[in-house]
């Protein structure tokens, strides 16, 4: 009798205890924890390797592609955009937020088309897309800004403030900064906008005239790198990074008009990536001789907040005398600023 007396004591306990963890558990193992959860289909392709890219904190992973189909799985502390990068070079944004679930279906052929869904954000952010895949690139930028306008609390709205004015050759900082700010103003907790604030605001006082601020920092081989270096006909501060295909061309550019012009171009490269190692490997394939910095600050980095650097791609270009004569440019305004240094007395 005692016996099953205990046996039915032991099964209460029982009870109450996986009462008691079973909510515990779901809540470790639901949506409502850290991990972010990640997959995608494409049609149009069996094999292949994108890269998924966190621009903010600099980091890149591999995707690897089989059947057409890949999952990706990470633990995140707050809500952040991936950038998954094709090898056309073709991106598409994911708002990748802790505890969900996001998929994608798309067609390699027709990228524009491609479906996020699992998050309200994600499905605003296809909602834009297809509204937008067959509109030229100023109506698309006046959408992304209508967007932004709506939903300004939103994390695409981020993305979209980046994508099409940030990055936008006639880059119009003084509304970029308005924007933002009413972006900051409906998410004032976002440390990423936080941060975005901060640089544009630096931004709007930094002159495209005047003398290049001194320093002195170590490349990625430690060898001293200073301003003095800068003092040849023309003089490029390319700043650049291992997920951003752009800066890496321009980077590969400055090498080759370097050669063509028998050293008369000056040029230090400053890598944003979290992990120098990554750029090294860029360097060395692309034959790079020019000094590379890189100190894994990011952001913090007291270089970049010398040289008031804010975004990626970017650049700064001196003549001999150290004197900015201009920054944030273009590959071909660059290539054409850089020309007619060279063709100076």
């Amino acid at each position: 009798m005692k016996r099953v007396q205990n046996k039915e004591k032991r099964g209460k306990w029982e009870a109450v205890l996986y009462a008691f963890l079973f909510p515990l558990l779901l809540y470790s193992c639901g949506e409502t924890g850290n991990r972010f959860h990640l997959e995608g289909k494409f049609k149009n392709i069996n094999q292949g390797e994108f890269y998924l890219c966190d621009l903010e904190q600099g980091r890149k992973d591999t995707i690897v592609l089989r059947e057409g189909k890949f999952i990706y799985d990470a633990e995140l502390s707050d809500t952040t955009i991936l950038t998954l990068i094709f090898p056309n070079y073709s991106e598409l944004p994911i708002i990748a937020t802790p505890g969900s679930r996001v998929k994608i279906e798309g067609d390699v052929s027709h990228l524009k088309e491609t479906e996020i869904t699992g998050t309200d954000e994600n499905e605003l952010m296809t909602a834009f897309r297809l509204q937008t895949k067959e509109l030229m690139p100023p109506e698309v930028k006046q959408k992304a800004e209508q967007f932004i306008l709506k939903y300004p609390a939103s994390t695409g709205s981020l993305y979209l403030l980046r994508r099409y004015f940030i990055m936008a050759a006639d880059a119009d900082y003084a509304h970029i900064f308005e924007l933002c700010s009413k972006m900051k103003a409906a998410n004032p907790s976002s440390i990423p906008l936080i941060q975005l604030h901060q640089r544009l605001a630096a931004t709007k006082q930094i002159k495209s005239t005047g003398k290049l601020p001194s320093f002195s920092t170590k490349d990625t081989e430690g060898k001293v790198v200073t301003d003095s270096l800068l003092r040849k006909k023309a003089n490029v501060i390319m700043v650049w990074s291992s997920w951003s295909y752009d800066s890496q061309h321009t980077l590969s550019q400055l090498e080759k008009w370097r050669k063509e012009h028998h050293d008369s171009i000056g040029i230090i490269n400053i890598c944003m990536d979290a992990d120098a190692s990554e750029g090294r490997s860029i360097i060395e394939r692309d034959s790079i001789k020019t000094p590379n910095v890189c100190d894994g600050q990011m952001w913090d980095s007291p270089l970049v907040t010398t040289l008031g650097i804010s975004f990626i791609p970017d650049n700064i270009v001196t003549d001999k005398d150290g004197n900015i004569v201009g920054r944030s440019l273009k590959a071909a305004d660059l290539k054409e600023k850089v020309e007619k240094l060279l063709r100076q007395k």
